[in-house]
């Protein structure tokens, strides 16, 4: 299990570095779910709640990050609950939107898409360097950007499909893979998370499990 980074300079750049990348999300995770709800896209507005997933996990570590092994465990769980949000929202929106399948606007959606890939390009950038250190949760951080730079890749083509098809379909398909994609994430910041909590327990002795 790999600690936080013990050098106090690279413990500040993670920290600036972490709280820049929770504002860029929260400020696209505004602007998206604006445009998502003016066009009415299912995959849109569960984007934006992905980049409110990006937030949060990234506001945790700014906050946690000086925290022990074991409160980083329990920290990397409760993100691995996170990151199931936005695929329960876009499976519900997925569900009412089947019966009234209106396509989404195909240019207001293709030109918010590729500004979600230019600010995920970023993010994931500058999450890049720091993604061995801080466990669980700084692995936490660099999977939802992760994943948000492959959803805005999604994003594109289901414009191009919209435009050729003037059907909403492709929009609930596109949902149900968000939910698919954030669940994977959770289960592997979920099973990062464990690891930390076993590790915490063999530090200090105690090797029963829970």
């Amino acid at each position: 299990m790999i600690p936080a980074p013990a050098d106090p300079r690279r413990v500040r750049a993670l920290r600036g570095t972490v709280l820049a990348v929770a504002l860029l999300n929260a400020a696209y995770m505004v602007l998206e779910l604006v445009v998502a709800v003016r066009i009415g896209s299912v995959a849109l507005a569960a984007d934006s709640v992905d980049f409110f997933e990006d937030f949060a996990v990234n506001l945790l570590i700014f906050v946690a990050l000086g925290w022990s092994l074991r409160a980083r465990a329990v920290a990397g769980r409760a993100m691995a609950g996170i990151i199931v949000l936005p695929a329960l929202a876009a499976l519900v929106m997925a569900v009412l939107k089947m019966g009234d399948p209106e396509p989404p606007a195909a240019g207001a959606l293709l030109w918010t898409a590729v500004g979600a890939i230019a600010v995920n390009l970023v993010c994931v950038g500058l999450l890049s360097r720091f993604r061995a250190d801080g466990g669980s949760l700084t692995r936490a951080a660099w999977l939802a950007a992760r994943n948000d730079l492959i959803a805005g890749v999604v994003l594109i083509a289901l414009a191009g499909a919209t435009a050729l098809t003037a059907s909403g379909w492709a929009d609930i398909v596109v949902g149900v893979l968000l939910v698919v994609l954030n669940g994977s994430a959770a289960k592997e910041v979920w099973e990062a998370a464990t690891e930390e909590h076993l590790a915490a327990k063999a530090l200090a002795g105690d090797f029963d499990d829970d």
